[in-house]
Parts: structure tokens; C-alpha cells; sequence
């Protein structure tokens, strides 16, 4: 069974950053992309970043040059570094497994997503 667990969020200023962090405990499958996703009040969950099982990296336009995904195999953690947020960053940001490609699509994902990490940007 995946567990993921998020941690790492919090409030900041308008330019200010968080480093988002995900340990996980198995693996839904062989290979996968590792992602961060983010919901904001009242919209839909979004995939902003993934890393897949080659170490390949694909971030949504709208982080790109801002957020940087890494992951830790021997850790088996997952970070997310944000820099020079926007109030449009902030909610709750999930990590999870997925068996496809999650940035500017959807597939099926096995993440925590009654959990997560809050992140509030204000001006």
C-alpha cells in the first residue's frame, strides 16, 4: 500500500519561497510520475510538476522558472522548492503517484489527497 505524506507548507509573502517535501512509503508501480499537484479554493486540482522514473521533469507553465522538482531515491522523498511566489500559488499542494503523465493531463493517481500542505501567499 502507498502512503505519501506532505509536509513543508506555510505562509509567506508575495516573492518569498517554501520548499514542499513528500515521503513516501511504496511504490504503485515499477515506473511512475512522481507529482505535485495544487488546489485552490473553489477550483480544480491541478498537476503543476511531475518527475518521472528517468529523472525527467515537466513543470505547468505557470511555475515554470519559479518551482523546481527533485526527488530522493534513499530518502524516497519528494520536494518541491518554490521561489518567488504569487498569491495564484497558494492552496493545498498534494503529491502523488501517478501511472501517466499529470502536467497539462490526467490520469490515474494514487496520492493522500485528504491531507496535503497548506500554502498561503499574501501581499
Amino acid at each position: 500500500q502507498v502512503q505519501l505524506v506532505e509536509s513543508g507548507g506555510g505562509s509567506v509573502q508575495v516573492g518569498g519561497s517554501l520548499r514542499l517535501s513528500c515521503v513516501k512509503s511504496g511504490d504503485v508501480a515499477r515506473r511512475y510520475y512522481w507529482a505535485w499537484f495544487r488546489q485552490a479554493p473553489g477550483k480544480e486540482r491541478e498537476g503543476v510538476a511531475q518527475i518521472d522514473s528517468d529523472g525527467t521533469v515537466t513543470y505547468t507553465d505557470s511555475v515554470k522558472g519559479r518551482f523546481t522538482i527533485s526527488k530522493d531515491n534513499a530518502k524516497m522523498t519528494l520536494d518541491l522548492q518554490m521561489n518567488s511566489l504569487k498569491p495564484e500559488d497558494a492552496g493545498t499542494y498534494y503529491c502523488a503517484q501517478c501511472l501517466n503523465s499529470v502536467v497539462g493531463g490526467s490520469s490515474e493517481c494514487f496520492g493522500s489527497w485528504g491531507q496535503g500542505t497548506q500554502v498561503t501567499v499574501s501581499s
